[in-house]
């Protein structure tokens, strides 16, 4: 489940990010906008490529 707030940013549901971690795929993980409103590189370590970490 895809949602859009108010900015425009696209979320991904928590099974979704799962997913993707577990399918070698690098995500974003955001804390809220509130806050620092940064967001931080997350990845499986047993499936990172050098490229991946160069993209970091």
């Amino acid at each position: 489940m895809t949602t859009t707030t108010s900015s425009k940013i696209h979320l991904n549901s928590i099974e979704e990010a799962i997913d993707d971690i577990k399918n070698g795929k690098v995500i974003i993980v955001v804390d809220d906008e509130d806050r620092e409103n940064e967001g931080d590189f997350l990845a499986a370590a047993e499936l990172i490529t050098p490229e991946m970490v160069n993209f970091m």
